[in-house]
């Protein structure tokens, strides 16, 4: 079955650095594109980063434009996110997600479990 696996969050101060990654499994990942969000308390699911098949087109929205950047491995079936001068307000669960075609847009129908950032002093 279809299968994400995050990791590499954890506490960070500000202006810190972290780099996630999520494995995939159950899919032939180099045929879609990936996408990763984030959910904060209190807050909805917010995307952060998408990437399509080849890794040649990326978006960003302008809340973390400039400070993520996204990435991927076909030949390993892994996914990045780089995440550098961190701030509070990027405190959140982080997901991969499967996205539904190979470009950089639309929905995702298959996300992993989470992997909690926190950026505090």
């Amino acid at each position: 079955q279809v299968q994400l696996v995050e990791s590499g969050g954890g506490l960070v101060q500000p202006g810190g650095s972290l780099r996630l990654s999520c494995q995939a499994s159950g899919f032939t990942f180099s045929r879609y594109g990936m996408v990763w969000v984030r959910e904060a308390p209190g807050k909805g699911q917010e995307w952060v980063s998408a990437i399509n098949t080849d890794g040649d087109n990326t978006r960003y929205p302008e809340p973390v434009r400039g400070r993520f950047t996204i990435s991927r491995d076909n030949a390993k079936n892994m996914l990045y996110l780089q995440m550098n001068s961190l701030k509070p307000e990027d405190t959140a669960v982080y997901y991969c997600a499967k996205l539904l075609g190979s470009t950089s847009y639309g929905g995702y129908n298959v996300r992993g479990q989470g992997t909690q950032v926190t950026v505090s002093s």
